[in-house]
């Protein structure tokens, strides 16, 4: 069979049989008096032969070995293309998620995609000082490639970098927040931690619906992060952690300042004096009783207050004398705006 009709047969072009017979790897086994290349069956066969071990990935000179040498050893060619093949494939995917976030990101010129790409790469750099300034160096009008910000902050273990981003997601207004979200549920309180953090970053109903479920997480400080948020945006589901705050001393001046806050928001004063009374009436160590003293000061209208002057009386003289001066210095308020 002369080569144009092997070519035709199978599919391989004549350039590339002519370099096959030129690297010895299919030889005609004859020619003819006109000096065309003849291939014989045989010839054919092993054509086929190396193009099958092209498919899986051989190098004309890993076909020609695999074919020529006897002791040549398949099995640990194939599992070094195995693992060629997993590089490869991981690279491609590496990239394919480069692309859709440069696509997500809505880019109108070049310098858009540059921009997202340069941010991208920053994102992978081993220096938190240049991912933080990359960060925090984007336009706010441009698009931002909110998937990676997300995929960032739930592992990001910098302090700086994490608030980069999360000022950063807070500026995208909401995107992403489903797939933050998603992070409420890692098994790691740290990612936990942080998701919360840059949920209470965003002001939208749905991102208050989230911080509603982070309020039953098992950890104590996201249980409070989600709280000082919810509280300060005049949510009453907030008052059983923030009260809990008050009584185990976790950020407990901050949650005294937001409990007192929402009674201006909403009718709850009562109840949150109710609440602290009792908490305060089951307390037998003196720094608990002292902290829910003080953060009655925090409370505004005549429960609160009614409870101070009953303190005034305990007996333990520090919280009595806590208690006064607390009294004494809503007195002197009142008599100057008075």
């Amino acid at each position: 069979m002369l080569i144009g009709e092997v070519s035709r047969r199978c599919g391989v072009s004549t350039r590339m049989l002519r370099h096959y017979d030129g690297l010895g790897l299919v030889k005609p086994t004859g020619r003819t008096s006109g000096g065309y290349r003849e291939y014989s069956a045989d010839d054919i066969r092993r054509l086929f032969h190396v193009e099958s071990l092209r498919t899986l990935g051989l190098s004309l000179n890993e076909a020609k070995r695999a074919l020529d040498e006897p002791d040549f050893a398949p099995a640990d060619l194939v599992g070094d293309l195995i693992r060629h093949t997993r590089r490869r494939i991981a690279a491609e995917q590496e990239l394919l998620g480069k692309l859709e976030r440069v696509d997500a990101a809505s880019p109108a010129e070049w310098d858009d995609v540059l921009r997202v790409v340069s941010l991208l790469r920053a994102l992978e750099s081993e220096s938190a000082a240049r991912r933080q300034q990359a960060i925090l160096s984007q336009d706010g009008t441009a698009s931002l490639p909110v998937e990676a910000l997300v995929e960032a902050i739930l592992s990001e273990d910098d302090t700086n970098v994490a608030g980069a981003l999360q000022w950063s997601l807070a500026r995208a207004a909401g995107l992403g927040l489903a797939d933050l979200a998603d992070g409420l549920d890692a098994e790691e309180v740290d990612v936990r931690r942080r998701v919360t953090t840059a949920i209470a970053a965003i002001h939208t109903a749905e991102a208050a619906v989230h911080l509603r479920r982070a309020l039953d997480d098992s950890d104590a400080t996201v249980r409070g992060y989600a709280a000082l948020a919810l509280g300060s945006r005049g949510s009453v589901d907030s008052i059983p952690a923030l009260i809990e705050m008050v009584v185990e001393g976790r950020r407990d001046v901050e949650a005294a300042e937001v409990l007192g806050l929402l009674t201006t928001v909403s009718p709850s004063a009562d109840d949150i004096v109710q609440a602290l009374q009792d908490t305060l009436g089951g307390a037998e160590d003196a720094p608990t009783r002292l902290r829910i003293t003080q953060a009655l000061a925090e409370i505004p209208g005549t429960a609160a207050r009614r409870v101070l002057d009953g303190l005034t009386h305990d007996g333990d003289r520090t919280i009595a004398a806590t208690a006064a001066a607390i009294v004494n210095m809503q007195d002197r308020g009142r008599i100057i705006e008075r």
